[in-house]
Formats: C-alpha cells, sequence, structure tokens
C-alpha cells in the first residue's frame, strides 16, 4: 500500500538540477511581481459576474433531469461497489479495487475532474442522493432544515480533509478494509445526520470531498452564474475571485496544502528513521508530523496576513481576504505529487476492478526527466497564479499608495512556500 500513501514514487528518481529549479521559480515569481506592480493598476476580475455563457443547447443538457438522475446513479453505484468489495473482497489493493477507488480514482481524480467539469462531486455525491431519496420519500423538502451555525464555514469539511489524509498517509495500514470501511461508514453518519438536521445546504459546508472538489472547480474554466445560473465560460482568476470568504476556508487550504507538504516528505528515509525509532511510537509520531507540516502551513500565512494588516493599516479580515491565491498554489502541489500516481495506480486500480488478480501498473508515460520537468512547472505555475490572484485582490483593498508595498508579506509568503515545495522534490 505503500505507493498509496505517497503521491511520487520516490524524490530521488528526479534528475534535475535544483540550482536551475529555484533559480526558474525565483525569476518567475520576482519577474511576475514587478511586472504586476507596474502594469496592473486596477482590479480586473469579476467573479461570479464574468463569463461568456454557453450555448442554450448544452446547457439545457447539461441541467437536464435525466443527465443528473445518471450521474446520481453513477454515484451510487461506485459507493455500493467499493462498500460490497470492502466487506466482501480479499484484502490488499493488488486483489481488492476498493482502497484504489477511494484514494486514486476518487480522491486524486476529483483533481483532473473539477477542473474540467467544475464541482463534479455535488452531482455524484451518494450522501446527497441518499438524502434527496429519503426526502422525497418523506414529502420533505431536501433543502429545509435549521440554519447552519453562523462560525460553522467550511471547519467540518477541513476536519474531513485532516481525517482522510491522516487514514491515508498516517495510519498503520490504509488499505485495510476494515478501517477503510470504518471511516466511509463514520464519514457517511455524520454527514447524513447533519443533512438531516441543516438541509442539503449542510454537504456545501461539511462534506469534505464536495468542499475538496468545489475549491478546485474555482479554477475551472466551465462556471455557473449565481444571478441567472446560466452556465458560463470564464476565466480562472474570476473563479478564484468569487472564492466565499467563509470561516474555516483558510484551514481547509492549509490541510490541503500541509497534508501534501508531508507526503513529500513522509518517505524520506530519514523521516522513515525517524517515527520508525521514535518512542512516542510509529502512529503517534507520524501524527504529530502531519499536523505539525499542516500547523507550518497555517502559521506562515497567518503571519502573512498580520504583516499585510499592519502595512495596509485598514483591512480588517486579512485571513480570509487572500486565501483564495493560495487554491492554486495548493493545486500546484496536487499536481506536482499526485500525477504519476494517478496515470499509474488509477488503470491498476481499473484493471483490478475488472477481474485481473495482481495486474501489473502500466509505465509512466514521461520518463524522469519529463516527469521532474511537470512538477517543478506546476508547483511554480501554481505560485505565479496565487501571485497574480493576490495582487488584484490588493489593488481593490488597498489604497494606491501601498497597493504593491501590501503585498510584500504574500510575496514572501510565496517564496517560503516554493522553497518548501521545490526542497520536498528535489532534495
Amino acid at each position: 500500500m505503500n505507493v498509496l500513501a505517497h503521491g511520487i514514487g520516490s524524490q530521488h528518481d528526479l534528475p534535475l538540477s535544483p540550482f536551475y529549479a529555484f533559480a526558474g521559480a525565483f525569476a518567475a515569481l520576482f519577474v511576475s511581481f514587478l511586472a504586476l506592480g507596474l502594469l496592473w493598476s486596477a482590479s480586473r476580475f469579476r467573479g461570479d459576474r464574468a463569463g461568456r455563457p454557453i450555448p442554450f443547447a448544452l446547457q439545457r443538457l447539461a441541467d437536464a433531469r435525466p443527465t443528473r438522475m445518471v450521474a446520481r446513479v453513477l454515484g451510487l453505484a461506485a459507493a455500493l461497489f467499493v462498500l460490497l468489495h470492502l466487506l466482501l473482497g480479499p484484502n490488499g489493493p493488488d486483489h481488492n479495487p476498493a482502497a484504489g477507488s477511494v484514494y486514486v480514482l476518487l480522491w486524486v481524480g476529483l483533481v483532473p475532474a473539477s477542473l474540467l467539469l467544475g464541482p463534479v462531486w455535488r452531482l455524484l455525491n451518494p450522501l446527497r442522493t441518499l438524502h434527496l431519496v429519503v426526502c422525497r420519500a418523506l414529502g420533505r423538502d431536501p433543502a429545509a432544515g435549521r440554519p447552519l451555525p453562523v462560525h460553522l464555514g467550511l471547519w467540518p469539511a477541513a476536519a474531513g480533509l485532516l481525517a482522510l489524509t491522516w487514514l491515508e498517509l498516517v495510519s498503520p495500514d490504509p488499505a485495510s478494509s476494515t478501517a477503510l470501511l470504518l471511516f466511509l461508514v463514520l464519514h457517511g453518519v455524520v454527514h447524513l445526520t447533519g443533512a438531516a438536521r441543516h438541509g442539503a445546504r449542510w454537504f456545501d459546508h461539511a462534506d469534505a470531498f464536495e468542499v475538496y472538489s468545489g475549491l478546485l472547480a474555482r479554477m475551472s474554466p466551465l462556471g455557473r452564474r449565481p444571478a441567472d445560473r446560466r452556465l458560463v465560460l470564464r476565466s480562472p482568476f474570476n473563479g478564484l475571485d468569487a472564492v466565499p470568504q467563509t470561516p474555516g476556508l483558510v484551514a481547509t487550504v492549509c490541510v490541503m496544502l500541509g497534508s501534501t507538504a508531508y507526503d513529500g516528505f513522509s518517505d524520506a528515509p530519514s523521516w522513515i528513521t525517524t517515527v520508525q525509532t521514535s518512542p512516542l511510537g510509529r502512529t503517534t509520531a507520524a501524527t504529530l508530523g502531519l499536523f505539525v507540516a499542516v500547523a507550518v502551513v497555517a502559521t506562515l500565512y497567518a503571519l502573512c496576513a498580520g504583516a499585510t494588516r499592519l502595512i495596509s493599516g485598514q483591512l480588517s479580515h486579512p485571513l480570509t481576504a487572500f486565501a483564495h491565491s493560495l487554491v492554486p498554489i495548493a493545486l500546484g502541489y496536487l499536481v506536482a505529487h499526485y500525477f504519476t500516481l494517478f496515470v499509474t495506480e488509477g488503470p491498476h486500480t481499473v484493471m483490478v476492478a475488472l477481474g485481473a488478480d495482481n495486474p501489473a501498473p502500466p509505465e509512466p508515460p514521461l520518463a524522469p526527466g519529463g516527469i521532474a520537468t511537470l512538477q517543478v512547472a506546476a508547483i511554480v505555475i501554481g505560485h505565479v497564479l496565487g501571485v497574480v490572484a493576490a495582487h488584484d485582490r490588493s489593488v481593490r483593498l488597498f489604497p494606491p499608495a501601498r497597493a504593491v508595498a501590501g503585498q510584500l508579506p504574500l510575496l514572501a509568503l510565496m517564496v517560503a512556500y516554493t522553497i518548501g515545495g521545490l526542497t520536498l522534490l528535489l532534495a
């Protein structure tokens, strides 16, 4: 199961000069920052108001009842498939596709699916479908329920993401059918109970998979205008600009970043030796390592937000004001760390699901040098996109005289994250 617990096989397999990688990354960040400061003096992004409507025929097809029914049935069928294999199938990902279906096809597969199609898990989510079916059987409005607590925000989703990454990266046997079944049953009970109490809006805020897919979908060229529900083609920056400044947003993105960072160094020989020889025990030491990785990411961002507030002199909520700029960084890390896993273990899981016994995973489509280049490019591009998103928000929120200076803490944060991300890949 080691390959499922780590996004890339080994960072030592990547033949790319660290000097050129770091030099190129820093050049891209500083050139972007200077160019934006000189040429971009007014906000250009319009959030949910932006976008070119797609043809009505495509809109009708996407919103048609049969289309949504098919998506819901597929989601339920996939969930039943996984549960049956967890209950009745053998242990081990070479003979049972359940673990690969959750960790690879779902968790990693949501990244390209959400980027291409938008928040797809909202339609596929079997828990949302079960809640809908029960409500209709009882003659109840699925949206009916008690109002969500004001400060709930995305905090339940952040906790769910942390629990899933703990199971995948820290637990003694993440491929164990018992452990995975227990997690999925608890996940289902918690969210069906929440939906019964608060209505379907519970999933929008609390379901880790829906929030994860929804944040990544902000980078999709396909979006929906809230005003008239039209599907539109838009710049990903407008999608980012429309990310709601919700409590728990920072925690959710920091869990995405920190858990991916932990995945990057958890297979390093020095860390493996540390957790195996720790007097606390392997699981406790690894758990602390995961929490520390998330805490470091969050602390750096909090320090950056505090410095930004001091420089601007008027920003009341700096933590959430720039949290959207972390989403492309998280996406870059996800692509860098999980590309190889998805293109090798994804087909392997499908072959096992189709009945093959212990099939050999396909070779990666790129040579080690190509994989290294792709991973470095993903991290660098993610940070540059974050700089652009932060700059546009800065010129909107800050007085002109402080717009550039107010971004210096954000630039320092991007540099720190870049150093950390490239070090995990290339050290």
